[in-house]
């Protein structure tokens, strides 16, 4: 591929596999994290023979999101790929859910995928190429008790992404969402095992997904360049 490629919230779980994932196909990573990135994982991608450069930033803040692109550009002269992968949960019934539980996960996890498409699509229009794959969930689609506020902000990124794909198709820039199930990843390594055997109860296919297979349909996206404006669910069949 050789493409340079951002991905926020890229030190674990779901992004990390995206990262490594787009590394091992040549392309050069800007590796965006919230807190910490652990070292193993910057010499994992920079083994695979391309660059790798760490950038801490908030994506909800719109200028730390508009210096992380401006990083990006100064490093790697443009911009092909953006994967939105930042996100946050703060579960709680919607009786007691805080407003600082709401505004912050909105924050992220849509206002934070606007940010980082308004930042980098003014690169990508000036190059008449690009794509971007935004990370949605299946709760996005169906809604989950709970989750009201991660529900909204995933549903607020399907629209974002249809929206997004419209205004700039005429530019040759794509951009897809990928809605996942559930992975094995920290989120759900803390469930209990009574609550797993509930979830797979209502996959078909009666396994958690791994991240890498997420990654797997991050770069495919990131090299179709006839598909666009699509929500792609990888979900073992929980939504047909």
């Amino acid at each position: 591929m050789a493409k340079n490629v951002i991905v926020t919230g890229g030190a674990k779980g779901i992004g990390r596999a995206v990262a490594v994932a787009f590394a091992k196909k040549g392309c050069n990573i800007v590796l965006n994290y919230r807190s910490t990135v652990p070292d193993e994982l910057i010499k994992e991608i920079e083994g695979c023979g391309v660059e790798c450069l760490a950038v801490q930033c908030d994506v909800s803040d719109f200028k730390q999101a508009e210096l992380l692109v401006k990083a990006s550009v100064e490093k790697f002269g443009t911009v092909d790929v953006l994967v939105n992968n930042a996100g946050i949960t703060r579960d709680k019934l919607l009786l007691g859910m805080k407003e600082e539980d709401f505004d912050a996960v909105i924050a992220t996890n849509l206002k934070g995928t606007f940010n980082m498409i308004k930042h980098t699509s003014k690169v990508m229009l000036k190059q008449k190429s690009g794509s971007i794959v935004n990370m949605s969930s299946v709760v996005g689609v169906a809604g989950n008790v709970g989750q009201a506020n991660y529900a909204a902000s995933k549903a607020g990124v399907i629209g974002l992404t249809k929206a997004t794909a419209k205004e700039l198709a005429s530019r040759g820039i794509t951009c897809n969402a990928i809605a996942p199930g559930f992975i094995k990843t920290s989120m759900t390594d803390v469930l209990s095992d009574s609550v797993k055997e509930g979830i797979l109860a209502n996959v078909p296919l009666k396994r958690l997904g791994e991240p890498e297979e997420v990654a797997e349909l991050a770069v495919f996206l990131a090299n179709a360049p006839y598909i666009t404006g699509q929500v792609v669910n990888i979900d073992g069949g929980m939504i047909m």
